[in-house]
């Protein structure tokens, strides 16, 4: 059995490792404000998908807000029973559910709107607002890529 180890990128220069510590370094004051009231980070981010785009489909929700479906179906479920949303059949497929944000859930999100502003001008501060437009503009080139497709070495894996 021969050693790969070498062939491995040094877990300081990981961008796998580095996404999840950049996540860890933001999520952190915005984690502190939801303790508050008990919600998770989850349930945040399904909160303000639905407030954000309105009425809509689960599958559109999960997509919207990085959860797989079967764990937005539970969070959904938990959410719909504390009052925070409501679900209802579709008019066009009463097979798929169509959730609304309800007072209360809407009433949780501009409790925080203030608190998450402010987190939000303190990351801009800190980091620079040209450098936070530019890093959303180069994650959203990453999660656009297609990393199963063979890089063109012409161009060096980027894209034109």
């Amino acid at each position: 059995m021969t050693n790969d180890r070498s062939k491995l990128t040094q877990t300081a220069r990981s961008l796998p490792i580095a996404l999840l510590r950049a996540r860890e370094t933001v999520m952190g004051p915005y984690r502190e404000m939801l303790s508050e009231t008990g919600i998770s980070e989850q349930k945040w981010r399904v909160l303000r998908v639905v407030s954000e785009s309105g009425p809509m489909e689960q599958t559109a929700i999960a997509s919207a807000a990085c959860l797989m479906l079967p764990s937005l179906t539970r969070i959904l479920s938990a959410m719909e029973k504390d009052g925070l949303l409501t679900r209802h059949p579709g008019t066009k497929d009463r097979r798929k559910s169509i959730v609304t944000i309800s007072t209360k859930g809407q009433n949780l999100i501009n409790d925080h709107a203030a608190r998450s502003a402010e987190i939000t001008q303190q990351l801009h501060a800190r980091f620079g607002s040209d450098r936070i437009s530019q890093l959303l503009d180069l994650l959203e080139d990453l999660k656009d890529a297609d990393l199963t497709a063979t890089p063109d070495i012409t161009t060096k894996g980027h894209t034109p």
